[in-house]
């Protein structure tokens, strides 16, 4: 049996929910209500300019990423993309490295006034960072979503960077979980 009851899972997600740290490009500190409202605004600006948000992530993330993308089509009406078709996941991890498997795609199809969303528990998936910096390279919005170490180098790679102090992946990725669909619920359309 368990050591820990429901509330305390709950009070953990909640404690953790309260210290998000976000930070903007330059490693400068955001409050969470203004990184938030920095979020749906370069969101709605997005939507405006018909722009496209790439969402990537590994496991749990990807679920995450691809959830998000669905949602955002359908509730915000929102251009989205994950790279998630096992031939082209396949063709790439084969020909190129799996740690190209989101930046390959991501190059070919990306233009300035576009985002990347990129989820990583761990914010050191080589792929994760490689598909950063080719949305960095080009100009894009990018919003990083991470946890565990505080040093991990996802954390400071984005123009918005939500840091969730969690050092289990279960906690992380129930915090990110509930940071994507507060976002969702701030661009949707009623």
């Amino acid at each position: 049996m368990s050591q820990h009851s429901w509330n305390q899972h709950v009070e953990t997600i909640s404690g953790l929910l309260r210290a998000v740290v976000c930070s903007d490009r330059d490693g400068r500190p955001l409050d969470v209500q203004v990184a938030f409202e920095q979020w749906q605004a370069a969101t709605l600006l997005l939507r405006e300019r018909r722009g496209t948000i790439f969402l990537v992530g590994n496991g749990a993330s990807a679920s995450m990423a691809s959830h998000m993308s669905a949602d955002l089509a359908k509730n915000a009406h929102l251009h989205t993309e994950v790279f998630s078709d096992v031939s082209l996941i396949t063709a790439i991890s084969n020909d190129l490295g799996y740690d190209q498997v989101f930046s390959e795609p991501l190059a070919r199809r990306c233009n300035p006034c576009d985002m990347l969303v990129a989820i990583s528990s761990s914010g050191r998936s080589p792929n994760v960072l490689a598909a950063v910096k080719v949305a960095n390279e080009h100009g894009l919005t990018v919003v990083s979503l991470t946890a565990m170490a505080s040093t991990n180098p996802l954390r400071r790679a984005g123009s918005i960077n939500l840091y969730v102090p969690a050092d289990t992946y279960s906690a992380a990725e129930s915090c990110h979980a509930a940071i994507l669909h507060h976002w969702m619920d701030m661009v949707e359309i009623g």
